[in-house]
């Protein structure tokens, strides 16, 4: 196919060059249902390589004495990063593409890739034109041929040719064409049935002609211009007839190289063999072998050192010595992980480059021709999806992340150069001469990871649990490599008894001491810093309500005494342990006692627990496909969520514990509002997300999927755009959201891609809660501003007279560049004096030009419609800071503008909006120009319908003023209320009950009025007591005290011992004073009473004696006290009954001397007749 030439409308006719425009993303558009409302895709991280091999390109400039410079071409599955081979630094990173990279080229500054049935051509990350397959088949690979572009098909059975020139390709500036547009193939060649091409060469010096070798070991010659096949190289030449099988089995040629001599190759067998052979005269000259995997890759070194490098499917490099026959100089067992797909040297330097399936670029150097190399620097990432990420530190810069691969590495969210894998230990050295790959000398996988780094700086700061491991492991972040200790589970001493795998870890806030688990129910505290064992936690036999839930019935008593801990947690102030169980339970540990607080017990198996130790709430995701959220304050569960369709993988809390992010089997990443207990967002992902993270800032959300082994960031859009949040149903979930991308056109500013980041559809948030504007009625509406702009408004003048400087700034003068001198001994300068008496005049075109010039504030007050409630206006008079606004009321001069605003400002009165707004505008304009209103009858008429529609609005909102003030300075009325109410009958109980109960009756106790005639004494108080003095001082002791006593234990119980002393002092003399007034108020009502009865006794005629008629008694209601004393079991005595109570105790008392002087008599008397 011949690509369409982007200008064919005028061959003759040269158009300039035009500038490619920069596409952004259009901001105004509304998000479709496929894209997440919450989180937006950002970038990936720890993508490097994948299967498809590198592309070296070296470059010299003319002048430069750094060399030359080096870019490495790598691909990253959909799309292809640059990268400088000096620092390994990332260049730039290009644009997704449709469909998986299959191959990769580069020629000059131009990159070409292979991606489905398309080759598109990229300069500096642009697409700059492309060339479709008419076929519609996938390319395989592809091979730039001096103007001309080279691709195999996939089913190896085409080659295709198309030029490369600018006039034969389809550029992207042009209107995309479709495929009945498109133009013809320059070529098309078809090899045999029994031919399968795997790989295309271009012998140096041949012309016109290309080496393709294929699946059955042979190889053949064609030219490309007559699209004739010059020779045909058999597989028995190439392989040697000792090992060469059989027909049917003949291994494929995997890596074709030219090498620095003419007319040489190298060929790489899928056996292991390595040929150089002679294609000119079809000879072997050389034979070598690998005896691992097949041959993946060939490169010569070109620096005059005749040493051929060679890489197996099993990650080996060997290097063959030419001058010595092919003889093995060095091998590097395990130099990738995975299979090495490219070998490249760099031309004229002792420096070899590889790539492998394991995600990682390495460089190799020789410290001369025969020393073996050493590793030099490398960019390397998980070779195996990662299971467990988590972010490390408060600055949401690092993330911890643990794969399959049997690594844990730290990856850097600012820049990847800066991430690294933890060591554990010399491996290489071990593995080479146990001859066996590194990885299997490597811990298992970490299954659980927790980590502080509040003593990161002191000593290890990470804390892992392994696949089927008895122990777990210490890691340190500061010296990027393994720890010092390794905490183990014993068997106590016995022999035979069974110490369980390590299931959880969790290290405490303050990164003294850490926590493991294991799966028959054994938990240990170990010391971070030393190491030592220091507590043991004893979850105990299952307990007799889980037994019944989630235990079958045949569970034996020893299964019911080893329980699997699947979580460990502790809180912020090392108070409490939690541990959760496999069988459904929750257990609270006090962390010094060890002793067990509290057992909760869930409807459901615990698989893991999630602790977010700010607020203190507790995530339990449970095997019935629901989280269960524990407060760990009041130990009870506070939410559920559900709505899951699969199980549910991980976890993550957001730093203000308000948003819970999900990951599970249905693909779905959900986030939680856990005061609400709604979903406000779910999307769907391309692939299972096994484990999320939140950044302790709050910007990004970090997640790791089973088929990449790259970690992908979403950025938070609430951190820098309004998003409402709204219930989603799970119907909504639209289709799959494409995952994050690398980004950015140097590593150093990937952060900055932020203030370019398109917050789609958010610009204009839909509002979900409508009001209007305007009540119905005469309801007077607020503008909503604060206070603050309305009272600096007022007091404008009086802040401008305090801030005026005391003196003008003075320029500073400046001192020409010879300075003049005067005549005299010592010397001395010349000081101009500058004449400031100079006026400068405006011109006549300035003055015209200032006079017709208006504001926007006068051409918004002139557009309104004078009837109108002028919305415009008012609208832009409150955006409007206090000192513009002064400016523009001082600028209303004339008596036309003086009538619009006051017609402004009665119109919005009558509209009953922007009510502070008016009347502080209303303020400063009459101080303004009053005196001018009143001097002109033209505007009377106006100030009289102003003062009429002021003191109506103002009648209205009048009434209203007080319980405004008061609703606006205290929003909590009703909490104020309830609460001046509980603590008033607290102090009010506390005083009265000591006044009644002990402060008086000990005082009549003390001046000898018995207890029995305090009811008397209150209501004959005044004809017993003869003073007003007495009256004066009724129980100021008794108050004085009990408000003393009152207000010592209140503020005690509030502030502590230090509160006693004014606690007693201040309630004390209050309680004093109070009962002062309320004696002299009650001297006041006796002396009222007895004016009254003197007034009525001579007004009335003597009263006859009584007779002797009974009258009936008169019943008065108990008081409230002596009722509440009655119903606890507390009567009253009155005074004949405490009389007769008394004369029974004497007469017993006398009755009992009676019969002890009886009874001495008797003895006095038994004793006398003895001595007898």
């Amino acid at each position: 196919m011949v690509a369409v030439s982007t200008s064919d409308t005028d061959q003759n006719h040269t158009l300039p060059p035009r500038k490619r425009l920069r596409t952004e993303r259009d901001a105004s558009r509304e998000p479709t249902a496929t894209e997440p409302h919450l989180f937006m895709p950002f970038r990936a991280l720890g993508l490097i390589t994948n299967h498809v091999p590198l592309v070296l390109q070296t470059r010299s400039y003319k002048g430069s004495t750094e060399g030359p410079r080096i870019h490495l071409l790598t691909c990253l599955g959909r799309s292809w990063a640059m990268w400088e081979g000096g620092k390994m630094a990332l260049l730039f990173v290009g644009p997704d593409l449709p469909q998986h990279i299959t191959s990769m080229c580069m020629d000059g500054n131009a990159v070409w890739v292979s991606s489905g049935p398309t080759v598109i051509k990229y300069i500096r990350g642009k697409e700059a034109g492309r060339v479709i397959n008419p076929l519609q088949t996938d390319l395989a690979s592809v091979l730039v041929f001096g103007s001309q572009l080279l691709a195999l098909t996939e089913d190896r059975t085409r080659m295709l040719i198309w030029g490369t020139e600018d006039e034969g390709m389809l550029s992207n500036s042009d209107v995309i064409l479709d495929e009945q547009m498109s133009a013809e193939l320059q070529a098309t060649i078809e090899f045999d049935t029994d031919f399968a091409a795997t790989s295309i060469l271009h012998p140096a010096t041949y012309l016109n002609k290309v080496l393709v070798g294929s699946l059955r070991g042979s190889m053949q010659l064609w030219n490309i211009r007559t699209q004739t096949c010059i020779y045909a190289f058999k597989s028995s030449t190439m392989l040697s007839l000792s090992t060469q099988p059989s027909h049917s089995s003949i291994p494929a040629i995997t890596a074709l190289v030219q090498s620095p001599a003419i007319d040489v190759v190298g060929i790489g067998f899928a056996s292991g063999e390595i040929s150089v052979f002679d294609v000119r005269t079809d000879e072997r000259l050389m034979r070598m072998a690998m005896e691992d995997g097949a041959i993946r890759a060939l490169s010569f070194r070109s620096d005059g050192q005749p040493i051929l490098a060679s890489a197996s499917s099993m990650g080996h490099i060997a290097l063959w010595d030419l001058n010595a026959g092919g003889r093995l100089l060095h091998l590097i067992r395990g130099a990738h992980d995975g299979a090495v797909t490219a070998l490249e040297w760099v031309p004229g330097q002792p420096l070899l480059i590889s790539s492998g399936e394991d995600n990682s670029v390495k460089q190799w150097v020789f410290d001369s021709p025969t020393a073996a190399p050493r590793l030099l620097k490398y960019r390397s990432g998980h070779r195996v999806p990662p299971h467990l990420i988590r972010y490390y530190g408060e600055d949401g810069k690092q993330l911890l992340t643990a794969s399959s691969d049997r690594s844990l590495r730290c990856t850097s969210v600012v820049r990847d150069s800066r991430s690294f894998e933890l060591s554990q230990g010399s491996l290489a050295k071990k593995a080479s001469h146990l001859s066996i790959p590194i990885a299997s000398l490597k811990f298992p996988p970490i299954s659980a990871l927790s980590y502080s780094t509040t003593r990161s700086k002191d000593w290890d700061d990470i804390l892992t649990a392994h696949l089927d491991e008895a122990s777990a492991r210490t890691w340190t972040v500061k010296d990027k490599k393994l720890g010092k200790y390794t905490f183990a589970f014993d068997n106590g001493g016995k022999r035979g008894a069974p110490t369980g795998l390590v299931k959880a870890v969790c290290v405490s806030a303050c990164g003294n001491f850490g926590f493991i688990s294991s799966t028959i129910g054994a938990i240990h505290m170990y010391n971070m810093q030393s190491g030592m064992m220091r507590r043991t936690f004893v979850v105990g036999p299952c307990p007799p309500e889980v037994i019944s839930k989630n235990r079958p019935v045949g569970t034996t008593k020893k299964q019911l005494e080893q329980r699997c801990v699947t979580g460990l947690a502790t809180d912020a102030l090392n108070s409490v342990v939690i541990a959760s169980t496999l069988d459904g339970t929750i257990n609270f540990f006090d962390f010094h006692t060890t002793h067990l607080d509290k057992l909760l017990v869930l409807p459901s198996d615990v698989i893991s627990v999630t602790l977010h130790r700010d607020s203190g709430l507790l995530a339990a995701i449970c095997d019935d496909l629901t989280i269960r959220i524990v407060d760990i304050e009041t130990r009870s569960v506070v939410r559920e969520l559900r709505g899951f369709r699969g199980r549910i993988l991980d976890l993550a809390f957001s730093p203000d514990s308000r948003w819970l992010v999900t990951s599970s089997l249905d693909s779905i990443i959900r986030t939680f509002d856990i005061p609400t207990g709604r979903l406000i967002d779910a999307f769907r992902t391309s692939s299972v997300a096994s484990t999320v993270a939140f950044s302790p800032t709050s910007d990004f959300l970090a997640t790791a999927h089973v088929d990449s082994v790259g970690v992908y960031l979403w950025a938070n859009r609430a951190q820098f755009s309004d998003v409402s949040f709204r219930s989603i149903p799970e119907d909504d979930i639209g289709t799959n959201v494409p995952l994050p991308s690398m980004q950015g056109s140097a590593e150093d500013e990937a952060l900055e891609a932020l203030s370019s980041l398109a917050l789609a559809g958010q610009e204009n948030p839909t509002n979900v809660f409508l009001m209007s504007p305007q009540f119905d009625g005469d309801l007077v509406t607020l503008s909503l501003l604060p206070r603050s702009r309305w009272q600096t408004l007022l007091n404008f003048e009086v802040i401008q007279q305090r801030n005026k400087p005391k003196e003008p700034p003075k320029e500073p003068e400046k001192a020409p560049f010879f300075l003049p001198t005067l005549s005299g001994v010592e010397p001395r300068f010349v000081v101009e004096s500058k004449d400031d008496t100079k006026n400068k005049k405006n011109t006549k075109r300035l003055q015209k030009a200032s006079v017709s010039s208006a504001s926007v504030f006068h051409q918004k007050l002139a557009a309104e419609d004078p009837q109108g409630d002028y919305n415009d206006f008012f609208a832009y008079a409150k955006s409007l800071s206090p000192a513009a606004m002064d400016l523009e009321l001082r600028s209303l001069v004339t008596l036309d503008d003086l009538r619009a605003f006051l017609n402004a400002l009665t119109c919005r009165l009558r509209s009953h909006r922007d009510f502070e707004a008016v009347q502080t505008f209303q303020n400063v304009f009459l101080r303004m120009h009053g005196e001018v209103l009143l001097e002109n009858s033209e505007t009377c008429q106006d100030l009289e319908t102003l003062r009429e529609i002021q003191s109506k609005e103002t009648a209205t909102t009048g009434a209203f003023a007080g319980a405004y003030g008061l609703l606006r300075g205290s929003p909590r009325v009703g909490p104020l209320t309830v609460s001046a109410a509980i603590n008033g009958g607290i102090v009010g109980a506390t005083f009265f009950s000591f006044r009644e109960y002990i402060a008086s009756p000990a005082f009549r106790l003390a001046s000898g009025i018995p207890l029995q005639m305090q009811e008397a004494s209150s209501t004959s108080q005044f004809q017993r007591q003869s003073t007003w003095w007495d009256l004066r001082m009724h129980k100021i002791p008794d108050t004085a005290i009990s408000g003393a006593f009152t207000g010592g234990v209140l503020n005690a119980w509030k502030r502590g011992r230090s509160g006693i002393v004014p606690g007693v002092t201040t309630a004390g003399i209050v309680c004093t004073l109070l009962q002062m007034i309320y004696n002299e108020l009650d001297i006041a009502r006796v002396k009222y009473i007895s004016r009254t009865m003197q007034t009525l006794e001579k007004g009335l005629p003597p009263i006859p004696p009584s007779s002797t008629s009974p009258h009936p008694e008169l019943t008065f209601k108990k008081p409230f006290i002596e009722r509440m004393l009655i119903a606890l079991g507390l009567y009253q005595v009155s005074d004949e009954e405490y009389l007769e109570k008394l004369k029974f105790k004497r007469d017993t008392y006398l009755h009992r001397i009676h019969q002890l002087e009886m009874e001495r008599q008797e003895t006095a008397a038994s004793s006398g007749e003895s001595a007898d």
